[in-house]
Order: C-alpha cells, then structure tokens, then sequence
C-alpha cells in the first residue's frame, strides 16, 4: 500500500510539473517598445562654450609630406558616391560643397589606424535649428560617425552636438566660429580589432580636436552610430572615409583642404 502511495504522489506532481511548465510556456510577455530617434538623445548638461583662435578664409594648413591629399581644391578624384559611381559635388574656387541631391561621396581608399584633417564651413546665412542647421557627418571606416553641425548659438541634444561620437559620447566644449567662418577638425583614429566570435576585442577609440580645441580626449566608440537605437557591433577591417549629405533643409555646407595619414 505504501509503494502505491509513494508512486501516486509521484504521478500527481509529475502532473503538476507538466501542467506548470505548459502553462508557462503559452503565456505571452509584452513585446520591446519600438526605438524612435529621441530615445538615445539628451539635452544636459550642455558643454561649456569656448572662442577658439582667430581664422582667415584664406588660413590654410598645409599637408605634411607623408600624408594623402584627398581634396586639393581641384577636383573629387579621390571619391566616388555610395554606388561607387563618379563622385558630383560642387567644386569652385578650391572648395567642395554638398550637392544634396547627388548623396553621400566616399574616399575610393580604405584606411585603418590614421591621422585626419578637414576643414568645413557652413553658409553665412545659414537657416533652420538644432540637427536642421549646417548639418553633415564625417564617417570614420564608413561605421563610426563624428557630427558636423552649426552649432553656433544652437542648441540641440548634446550627443548629437558639433564634434560628438554621434548618439554616444558629447564634446569636451562648444569651439564653433560663426557661420560664415572655417572650421577645422584633426581626427587621430584607432581602428577596432574584433574576436573570432564577432565582438570587439579592443574598441575603437578616437581624439578630435576643433579649431585647435580639445573635444574628443582618446574617446572610446562604443559601437556603430545609429540614428535609431543604440550601438552595434559589426565586425569590419579597414574601411573609407564618408562624408555625409544630410537631408535637412538649411543650405549645405562646404568642405576643403582634407589630407590623411596612416598610422
């Protein structure tokens, strides 16, 4: 009689498990919150504003001897659009301006570890507010993106501010020269190395500074730069530089005396 009651219990929590576990298994758990663009931006603390050095429109640096031109003035040989087509800005008067209609225009050549210097402009009589005003984006390795934007007496999220690992990391400062005036950025970039498995083994990392100020300091890039949601990791090797044509209504803005250096 024993036995039997030993094996009844054991029918009837067997029973009991079967019907937890099938229970468990139909239940439904509300799905994620679809992402929107403002749900990986804010606004404070806004970064402190510092006057750079005084700029010329005709204060050029000049390319060291090791470096590669990329813009001279001349002409676009060394890029072409996202369809690997003839890149068709406008070049005038030594200068390259985004044409809004022809897209995004990528350096033909593939760079890991480097040295960046470019130097951008936007319109005197720029119009339009926050990420609507003069605004562009330098991609490092075609995957990481360094935001270019008036902001110059505009405000806007500030890990999409002038000079931000976009959507990740603010400036250091605010070192804007009015609209009207030359910009100048130098990138030093260190390149990810990934594990066999697909994750970052080292991050990349990247140091920026603006008209001689220090906004980026050795920054580590979390991931990729996403307009919607958060960074991703997608395992690449040496990649180009993208300059964005960015859909906003303001007049585009202009770009020149670009030069490279691997490192």
């Amino acid at each position: 009689m024993r036995k039997n009651s030993l094996a009844l219990k054991a029918v009837v929590v067997t029973l009991a498990c079967s019907s937890f576990i099938s229970m468990n298994a139909q239940e439904k758990y509300p799905e994620q919150m679809p992402m929107k663009p403002e749900m990986s931006e804010y606004w404070t603390p806004q970064p402190p504003i510092v006057t750079p050095g005084t700029s010329t429109s005709k204060a050029v640096l000049t390319a060291p001897s090791d470096a590669i031109i990329l813009f001279d003035g001349k002409d676009l040989s060394q890029w072409v659009n996202d369809k690997g087509e003839t890149a068709q800005w406008t070049v005038q008067n030594g200068v390259m301006t985004v044409d809004k209609s022809k897209g995004d225009i990528l350096t033909k050549e593939k760079f890991g570890d480097f040295q960046l210097h470019i130097e951008w402009c936007v319109p005197e009589d720029i119009q339009g507010s926050s990420q609507g005003r003069g605004n562009s984006g330098i991609f490092l390795q075609d995957m990481y993106e360094i935001q270019v934007l008036d902001c110059y007496n505009n405000k806007t999220y500030v890990n999409g501010q002038t000079g931000s690992v976009y959507k990740q990391t603010p400036p250091l400062v605010n070192a804007m020269r009015k609209p009207g005036e030359w910009n100048v950025y130098d990138i030093i970039y260190t390149a990810p190395t990934f594990t066999k498995d697909g994750h970052y083994r080292t991050h990349p990392t990247v140091t920026l500074l603006q008209n001689g100020v220090l906004l980026q300091n050795n920054t580590i890039i979390l991931g990729t730069t996403e307009y919607v949601g958060f960074p991703k990791t997608k395992p690449h090797g040496e990649g180009p530089i993208r300059l964005q044509s960015h859909g906003d209504p303001s007049k585009p803005i202009s770009f020149r005396n670009i030069w490279i250096r691997k490192l």
